[in-house]
C-alpha cells in the first residue's frame, strides 16, 4: 500500500537537524522582531491625536519594518518545517503553512493601517481637526483588530493546535512541551473569542494570562530546536 511516508524521500540526518535549527532560529526571530515593534508603535497606538501632532514617524516606520520581518519569519517557520511535518500528516502540515500565510497577511494589513496614519499626518501637517483625528483613531482600531485576528486566532490555531499536534504525534520534541501548544493554542483562540465579544479588553491581564501558554510554547520550541534539534521521528 502506498502511503505518504513511502512517497516522501527520507531526509538525511544532518539535513534533518539543520532543518530543526533553521526553524528554531526563525521562531526566535519572530519574538526578536515583534516585541520591539510593539514598543516602537507606542506613540501612534496610544496617542489619540497622533495624526495631528508632531509625530514620531521614524520610530513608527522602524516598527513597521520589524513587523514586516515578523511576517516573513512567520511564513519561514512553516515552510522550513513542512518537509518534516508532512511525514506525519500532509493535510495538517499544509493547513499549518496556510494559517501562517493568513496570519502574516493579516499582520501586513495592520502595518498598512499604521503607515497610513503616518502618511496622513505628514499630508495634513497638523491640520484637519476632529475629522482627521477620527480617521487616525479608526486606523488604530484596524491595527488592533488585525492583532486579534492574526497573532491571536491564527497563531493559536496554527502554531498551537496544528503544530502542537504534529509535534506531539511525531515525538520530534518532548511531548510535555508539545502538550503546552496543544492545550495553549485552543485557550488562545478561546480568549481571543472572548475579547471579540467584549468579555474583556485585549490588553487586559486576563487575556495575557490565557495567551501565556501559547507564548511559552512558541518560545520554548524555538530554543529547543536551536539547542537540541529534533528527536528521532516516531514511526506512523
Amino acid at each position: 500500500m502506498t502511503t505518504i511516508e513511502s512517497r516522501t524521500p527520507e531526509i538525511p540526518a544532518d539535513a534533518f537537524q539543520r532543518t530543526a535549527r533553521i526553524a528554531g532560529v526563525w521562531f526566535i526571530l519572530t519574538f526578536a522582531f515583534s516585541i520591539p515593534a510593539v514598543f516602537l508603535y507606542d506613540p501612534v497606538l496610544n496617542d489619540a491625536d497622533y495624526i495631528l501632532g508632531a509625530g514620531a514617524d521614524t520610530q513608527v516606520r522602524l516598527g513597521a519594518f520589524l513587523e514586516i520581518l515578523t511576517a516573513v519569519a512567520n511564513i519561514a517557520t512553516a515552510l522550513v518545517l513542512f518537509p518534516v511535518l508532512r511525514r506525519q500528516s500532509e493535510s495538517i502540515a499544509l493547513g499549518y503553512v496556510g494559517l501562517r500565510i493568513v496570519e502574516s497577511t493579516i499582520i501586513v494589513m495592520g502595518i498598512v493601517s499604521v503607515l497610513a496614519i503616518v502618511a496622513l499626518r505628514q499630508d495634513l501637517a497638523g491640520e484637519g481637526g476632529a475629522d482627521a483625528a477620527l480617521i487616525g483613531r479608526s486606523l488604530v482600531a484596524v491595527k488592533d483588530q488585525t492583532f486579534l485576528l492574526g497573532p491571536a486566532f491564527c497563531a493559536g490555531l496554527g502554531n498551537g493546535l496544528l503544530l502542537g499536534y504534529l509535534m506531539y504525534r511525531s515525538g520530534l520534541v518532548p511531548r510535555p512541551m508539545a502538550l503546552i501548544g496543544l492545550i495553549g493554542g485552543p485557550i488562545a483562540c478561546a480568549t481571543a473569542t472572548a475579547v471579540l465579544f467584549g468579555a474583556y479588553e485585549q490588553q487586559s491581564p486576563v487575556n495575557f494570562l490565557f495567551t501565556a501558554p501559547e507564548i511559552v510554547w512558541e518560545l520554548s520550541l524555538g530554543i529547543w530546536l536551536v539547542t537540541k534539534g529534533f528527536r528521532a521521528a516516531r514511526s506512523t
